[in-house]
């Protein structure tokens, strides 16, 4: 038994760096994929950024459900900055190494900002339950000082979580072997790499998922479940087309978003390819932010009226 220990000691190393495999399987695709994520990139950028632009120009979009909507977009350029970057410089470069400070770091981030996005769907879908079910409610309700309380409750209570979240994560010991099999540094693809006892680190793990992910799911699940419930109750079929297109495209995209999240993060270990994995991340990492602009932009005139006026 000792022997065995000292046997598993010595395959033990603290790496300093690890390596980032992305796309690696895919060496004759390096350069097209270069090009398809930066094109992706510059776009996500461009249309969340116009976005925020113009519900700050145009007085007509000063209003809760444009602010949370701003406020949204800009998290979405913050959220898709953690990787993209330095996935583009792997495919482009090929130095696929990271070092253990930048892999944290990563991970940090990306936690911070989509633990945000979970929360911010959330009051996003509050908002709009205020705004159809209780109409008459809803300026006093959704007042500028309760706006800015939702928002900082949306940004503050995932800092801490996710810091502590991080570092207990990287004090774990990491097996002989160096290389994730992914395009950044997720949970679940570092999680495979350690060594030992991590039970303790899987259960914060899926504390985190409930509190983040399952509890803020359900809540836009309530209160979507009381939107439709209201509609349905509407005089005229007009009047229910209507209301619903203001409020579907926030559902398609937290659909999106807590789907694929969910897939990744709360499927079994085995049974699964890690190419499918990475398949997977692109969808809450690429798609959310890709479509947000324009299914809110496509799906709603007075985005589309601000945007013709900031054009023309």
């Amino acid at each position: 038994m000792r022997h065995q220990e000292a046997a598993l000691e010595e395959n033990l190393t603290q790496w300093t760096e690890f390596v980032l495999l992305g796309f690696a399987e895919l060496p004759r695709l390096q350069w097209f994929l270069f090009g398809l994520f930066f094109i992706i990139y510059i776009i996500i950028l461009i249309s969340n950024g116009t976005i925020v632009l113009i519900t700050k120009m145009d007085p007509a979009l000063h209003s809760p459900m444009y602010f949370f909507l701003s406020n949204f977009s800009f998290l979405e350029m913050c959220y898709v900055s953690v990787t993209f970057p330095r996935m583009l410089m792997d495919l482009g470069m090929q130095r696929r190494r990271i070092s253990l400070v930048a892999c944290a770091a990563q991970m940090c981030f990306f936690l911070i900002f989509a633990s945000t996005e979970c929360l911010l769907l959330t009051v996003m879908a509050y908002d709009r339950y205020v705004a159809i079910c209780n109409p008459l409610h809803y300026p006093v309700v959704m007042n500028h000082r309760v706006c800015l309380l939702l928002l900082t409750g949306s940004w503050i209570p995932g800092i801490p979580v996710q810091i502590v979240q991080t570092y207990q994560i990287f004090s774990m010991t990491f097996c002989e072997s160096n290389k994730i099999n992914h395009f950044f540094c997720d949970v679940p693809a570092v999680f495979k790499m350690a060594c030992g006892d991590t039970f303790f680190n899987e259960i914060l793990l899926y504390v985190d998922i409930v509190l983040y992910g399952m509890i803020p799911f359900l809540l836009i699940l309530g209160s979507y479940s009381k939107i439709i419930s209201t509609i349905l109750k509407l005089p005229s079929a007009t009047s229910r087309a209507k209301t619903f297109s203001t409020c579907s495209s926030h559902l398609t995209v937290v659909l999106l978003f807590f789907v694929s999240a969910i897939i990744i993060y709360l499927r079994p270990k085995t049974g699964h390819s890690e190419g499918n994995e990475k398949i997977f991340s692109l969808f809450y990492c690429i798609l959310t932010p890709l479509f947000n602009p324009m299914i809110y932009s496509l799906r709603n005139k007075d985005v589309i009226m601000a945007l013709r006026k900031f054009l023309y």
